[in-house]
């Protein structure tokens, strides 16, 4: 399947609305319409039920570097007015039907980050989310590789092509530690820097990367130079041929992940890359709920000194949790990145029907 390349010859400052502007999108929209319905077969092929849960949270997500929207509930009284947000994933509102008794769960979810804007980014997204009670998260692997498999079939596609890289969903998938891709791709011991701890000292860490030409900054975390290595020297060799699992994080950087029973210092977490895109992260969920507030207290801390904010604790969430929630697997995907990828999009704006307003 071919898709015509955006028209240069379209007068610039055109709406998004306009049916020229959109008649350009037609292709990549029908594509993913095409990959979605996919993705349904998929999931009813597995068993799995499709939920929909409120955008509107006590809590938008506790990742203390991801900046939400607020709004007040205005309730039946002018004085009655409660601080919610919006979700920037429907992880906590999932894993509540988890402990209601939802064995496999799926949701296309729109979801908001605010700051967020560029060729794969939007303020306002589609996240596919799904959970599997009493499986472990290696099997999310194989969800993800059908998946991709299906939606490029339905994309018409035999591989995806993206800013110059090729991947072929077909192959063998690439399996490859956060460790082993630090001494392969940068020529750092990871893990002889890091003690296991929440917020481990960076000295050893700043001193590799100023070695291999990344200078430290002031302030920079353990976690901070781990991002800015993985941004500047690993990421970009990332599923170039076949699709990368990126997985054995370190537990500081999983604060809803498991630790794993053979090293605790490493999370049951991986992420999911094609042609150096970041399609997906998945957890072994953490299900103790005295570890859990811990981990969003120190999160929260971390938020409120970088950023002067913090975001409330979803005591509902932590209810569920005492109430019993079973040992599960968890994974959010870019949905409108895995269309990009099937359409051959260059942007998140071609597979989107209309932007954000003002973008």
């Amino acid at each position: 399947m071919s898709i015509r390349p955006r028209s240069t010859d379209l007068p610039p400052g055109l709406p998004p609305w306009h049916p020229e502007v959109l008649s350009e999108r037609r292709p990549y929209l029908a594509a993913r319409g095409r990959v979605l319905g996919a993705v349904r077969r998929v999931f009813e092929d597995q068993g799995f039920i499709e939920v929909d849960t409120p955008a509107l949270q006590v809590s938008p997500g506790m990742e203390p570097h991801l900046q939400a929207f607020a709004t007040d509930l205005q309730g039946t009284h002018p004085d009655d007015r409660r601080r919610l947000y919006l979700h920037t994933s429907p992880e906590f509102a999932m894993k509540k039907l988890l402990v209601a008794g939802v064995p496999r769960l799926w949701q296309l979810a729109h979801v908001y980050r605010n700051g967020e804007r560029s060729g794969t980014h939007a303020p306002e997204f589609s996240m596919l989310e799904w959970y599997r009670a009493g499986d472990g998260y290696r099997t999310l692997i194989g969800d993800c590789q059908d998946l991709l498999r299906a939606g490029a079939e339905a994309g018409g596609r035999r591989s995806f092509e993206f800013r110059g890289m090729t991947c072929d969903p077909f192959a063998p998938w690439q399996v490859l530690t956060v460790p082993d891709a630090f001494t392969d791709y940068a020529g750092i011991d990871l893990m002889a820097t890091y003690d296991g701890s929440h917020d481990p000292d960076p000295a050893a860490l700043a001193a590799e990367a100023a070695r291999i030409g990344i200078a430290p900054h002031a302030g920079d975390r353990w976690e901070d130079i781990v991002f800015r290595i993985m941004f500047e020297r690993i990421e970009p060799h990332l599923g170039a041929g076949v699709p990368c699992v990126l997985t054995d994080y370190p537990l500081c950087m999983a604060a809803l992940s498991r630790p794993k029973p053979e090293d605790p210092r490493l999370a049951e977490r991986f992420e999911l890359y094609a042609c150096g895109l970041e399609l997906a992260n998945a957890f072994g969920e953490l299900t103790d709920p005295a570890v859990q507030r811990a981990r969003f207290e120190a999160d929260m801390d971390l938020k409120e000194r970088i950023y002067g904010e913090r975001f409330p604790v979803d005591e509902d969430f932590l209810a569920a949790l005492e109430f019993g929630m079973p040992q599960s697997s968890g994974i959010a995907m870019g949905f409108d990145r895995l269309a990009m990828l099937c359409s051959g999009a260059e942007s998140i704006d071609q597979v989107l029907w209309l932007p954000v307003a003002g973008f």
